[in-house]
């Protein structure tokens, strides 16, 4: 029986198992399945661009997985079949595939990125992009229903070798360079901790930081390797953000940056060796462009802290628009605004995922870190540390996310019952207010017992899994909302 290739889609982007070793997990993306996906996106990026295939131009890029190179093969195999021209990239960040498609010079119809973002090593898959940025859920369902009709892809391929990457770097040299004009010596007594997690963003030390003069001793894991040997490539990992802390720390640096695998997400850390990441890494990037853009709009995930809306609305004087999970919604909901005449400036998860208008609204996370170097370095010139741009913005203090997982084959059912019972539920109960507007799941406020905070019950839009997010504005306060919530959901079967 052939393989369904619609269940390698995961949003707007593709993943998949790509090497044995892991108990019960079995590869399903392999090199023909590559190529019978790279035909595919060919024949779309025709239709989308309006060109036959033998004139497209698609440029391919990677991250350090082990599992690279037969599915970049595969692509190209793909490619060929179609008559389409390929060129590799080599190592790359998922930003820089994107830039690609709109770098003078290059300007490639379309480009790949070879990726299993921060996912274990034996897991990998593409985000794909044309100039008008990255695909939508719509567009990788037809790619890979055209997929399923290939069954082979032959054996044969041509692919150009491309310098993408180093015009990106350069890209990011000037910008930071730019920025710095009216700053004398530059990133000249800057001391930057960088850790690249073994991931594709040890470029940004090496090759942006060091080159303008910036001190990157101490940074770590910059070397690529697949196996991912001393943290996750994760900025949300509490074992990742715990080691640049460290390095920050030991080395007494002006700041830490952390990217994930594939560099499209960032978090930093102060000179006070804390973490700078998930609501504070919105509250940093969100005061990085309110002076540039004043009364704009922030779009955010759905499960941002209601102290992160406080202080950018009263803070900042912006606009806090709290909409859907996943990266590709925040960003599409913000073009969605700028079209409408709203002044959407930000799209960003608490993941790290930050996309701003002026760079093509691509979730960028070496965009986001020269931002972040260009600021430190100015206000370090002032006695100030990065940290004072997020003066006022206060952590909840306590935090917790429960998976409950569905045991029902129909959980899809059950869990609009119970998401639609919740709301009923809170209105009927004393100490709790809905929220509203709310654009996922159920968000409920509630002020128990003296503590106050919010929880958010939403399904999760791919497995059989229900997740609640809950906040407190007291220590302790968790506990007080807890069996409260726990009393609620159990009433139903077929959720444990």
């Amino acid at each position: 029986m052939k393989f369904d290739m619609s269940k390698l889609q995961n949003g707007s982007d593709i993943r998949g198992i790509a090497l044995e070793g892991v108990p019960g997990e079995e590869v399903n993306i392999t090199e023909t399945t590559a190529g019978c996906i790279g035909t595919a996106f060919a024949m779309w990026l025709g239709r989308k661009v309006q060109k036959n295939p033998f004139e497209l131009k698609i440029c391919v890029g990677y991250d350090v997985r082990l599992s690279a190179e037969p599915l970049v093969r595969g692509l190209f195999k793909g490619f060929h079949v179609t008559g389409a021209q390929g060129h590799d990239a080599g190592l790359s960040s998922t930003p820089g595939m994107f830039m690609s498609t709109v770098m003078p010079y290059f300007e490639f119809d379309g480009a790949v990125m070879v990726t299993g973002s921060h996912l274990p090593y034996n897991r990998n898959g593409f985000k794909f992009f044309t100039a008008e940025g990255g695909l939508d859920k719509e567009d990788i369902a037809e790619i890979l229903n055209q997929a399923c009709k290939y069954n082979f892809i032959g054996d044969w391929f041509e692919s150009e070798k491309t310098n993408v990457m180093e015009m990106y770097v350069a890209h990011l040299r000037q910008m930071i360079s730019f920025g710095l004009k009216d700053v004398e010596g530059g990133l000249k007594g800057m001391h930057i901790v960088v850790d690249a997690g073994n991931g594709a963003g040890g470029f940004f030390a090496t090759k942006v930081l060091e080159p303008m003069g910036a001190d990157i001793s101490g940074s770590q894991f910059l070397e690529p390797d697949g196996n991912f040997p001393n943290h996750s490539p994760n900025p949300e990992d509490p074992e990742a953000m715990a080691s640049i802390c460290k390095a920050v720390a030991d080395n007494k640096a002006d700041l830490g940056i952390i990217f994930d695998t594939d560099v499209d997400r960032s978090a930093a850390v102060g000179p006070d060796a804390r973490p700078i990441a998930r609501n504070e890494i919105i509250a940093l990037a969100a005061a990085l462009g309110a002076e540039d853009y004043p009364g704009g709009t922030v779009v955010t995930d759905s499960i941002t802290s209601n102290e992160l809306q406080e202080f950018l609305e009263g803070k900042l004087g912006l606009k806090h628009l709290r909409y859907k999970r996943g990266y590709r919604n925040v960003i599409k909901k913000a073009q969605e605004l700028n079209e409408k005449g709203e002044k959407a400036f930000l799209a960003i998860e608490t993941s790290g995922h930050a996309a701003y208008s002026d760079n093509y609204f691509l979730d960028d996370g070496a965009f986001l870190a020269a931002q972040i170097v260009i600021a430190a370095t100015k206000l370090k010139k002032e006695g100030k540390t990065i940290n004072s741009l997020m003066e006022g913005f206060k952590s909840p203090a306590g935090d917790k996310e429960i998976r409950f997982r569905m045991t029902t084959e129909d959980f899809v059912e059950v869990a609009g019952k119970i998401l639609q019972d919740m709301e009923i539920w809170a209105e009927e109960t004393d100490g709790l207010e809905l929220e509203k507007p709310n654009y996922e799941g159920v968000r409920v406020n509630y002020d128990i017992e003296g503590a106050k905070g919010w929880f958010l019950l939403r399904r999760s839009l791919h497995d059989p899994v229900m997740a609640l997010n809950v906040e407190s504005d007291i220590e302790g306060g968790i506990e007080k909302i807890m069996p409260l919530i726990e009393e609620f959901i159990g009433r139903y079967e077929g959720i444990e």
